[in-house]
């Protein structure tokens, strides 16, 4: 097998507390922090993650797994990782992208974010909100500038993310800055059925935050931050009945009339799992928040002139209580055996029967980051359907 690099982690831009990122002018080594967040809800499904990495709001960072530091000019993966924008790191071993990049001589990079009321308070004097996806923007546009010393080639890049990391996606191709950075997508289960926060129900959620803090949210330790965040998650939970809506998500604030301009040049492959929304009891069902979004989400791209294509897996592996449930495919496309060893998910599938799907999924999405096109071929057997069966 080929070789991998693993460098990082790299920070990519610094910000202070409610502030926008500012790049950094050189390639500078981070101290490996993930944004502070609670216990991830999605642990009954995943398991705990293996490494415990520090948190801190010098979060700022990402990593690359690379097959040469070369001019080898390889197609660029770019992972935004998912978690209800609670929870989750690009830097976390479950997101490894080694066998994405050997086996498809790719350049993977995994981005932090910020999280939480660091990443997505929306409250006046305080701060704007988005400033998560503003992080997403600023990693991007270092890919852009720094990836050709890794091997990458800045001209053939791939924003691919799961769940929110999908919703960041669908956002991103809302902002005009973003044109240019990336050309193909690709969003993994993401849940369009929440959409953004309209801006009068994210302040009032953002004054229900700064009353349960108690303090100024500026100076605040994160101790502080992360027990008020709980207390706005247990009210959010009160006034909408829904399990699944987090408290703290984009809010909609984004100009959306450049969106055909924007995505009418890219490669698009989206898709949902079965079963969806077994990782939420008494959420809604997966057709109302995954399937009919996503498809007029679709809809939308195919008449703005973008290349669209879609999937939904099927796989339900034996002892699993789960199903073909959220997360189910991120063990056969990034991390090891170690790094999933223990996921419940898995139920009882040997790693090898994993992995010989996770070999074959990972040829198809090598195939779309280095050509924008859709060859479903490696997949031949596996329970995975794509468009136009489910387009």
């Amino acid at each position: 097998m080929t070789t991998i690099v693993r460098t990082g982690p790299i920070r990519y831009a610094t910000a202070a507390r409610f502030a926008p990122p500012v790049a950094v002018s050189e390639q500078t080594p981070s101290s490996g922090e993930i944004s502070p967040q609670p216990p991830s809800r999605l642990d009954r499904v995943m398991g705990p993650p293996g490494d415990r990495l520090p948190q801190g709001e010098d979060c700022l960072n990402l990593t690359i797994s690379t097959p040469g530091l070369d001019d080898g000019r390889r197609p660029v993966l770019v992972w935004l990782h998912g978690g209800g924008f609670s929870s989750g790191g690009g830097l976390l071993n479950w997101y490894d992208g080694g066998a994405l990049a050997a086996e498809g001589d790719l350049v993977v990079v995994g981005v932090n974010y910020r999280l939480g009321a660091l990443g997505y308070l929306y409250l006046d004097g305080v701060s704007p909100g988005n400033l998560g996806l503003a992080d997403q923007l600023e990693a991007l546009r270092w890919v852009r500038a720094n990836i050709a010393a890794y091997g990458g080639d800045p001209d053939n890049v791939t924003v691919a993310g799961q769940s929110a990391g999908g919703i960041s996606i669908r956002l991103l191709m809302d902002l005009p800055e973003a044109r240019g950075l990336f050309g193909r997508a690709i969003l993994q289960s993401a849940p369009l059925g929440l959409g953004a926060r309209p801006p009068g129900q994210a302040e009032k959620l953002g004054e229900v935050f700064a009353d349960a803090l108690g303090s100024d949210p500026r100076t605040a330790g994160i101790t502080e931050i992360l027990s008020a965040q709980k207390e706005t998650a247990l009210t959010n939970l009160r006034l909408t009945g829904d399990p699944m809506e987090p408290a703290f998500i984009p809010v909609d604030t984004l100009d959306k009339a450049s969106f055909p301009d924007n995505v009418c040049d890219l490669d698009v492959l989206y898709g949902w799992n079965a079963d969806d929304m077994t990782a939420f009891p008494g959420a809604a069902g997966t057709d109302e928040i995954y399937v009919e979004p996503l498809a007029a989400f679709g809809d939308r791209l195919r008449s703005a002139g973008a290349g669209v294509w879609s999937y939904r897996l099927d796989w339900r592996p034996e002892g699993s209580e789960f199903g073909a449930t959220h997360c189910l495919e991120l063990p056969l496309l990034l991390g090891t055996e170690q790094a999933w060893q223990d996921s419940p998910m898995l139920g009882k599938v040997p790693w090898p029967e994993v992995d010989a799907f996770g070999t074959a999924l990972r040829a198809v999405w090598a195939t779309f980051a280095r050509t924008g096109t859709l060859d479903p071929t490696p997949v031949a057997g596996h329970p995975i359907g794509f468009n136009p069966e489910h387009a």
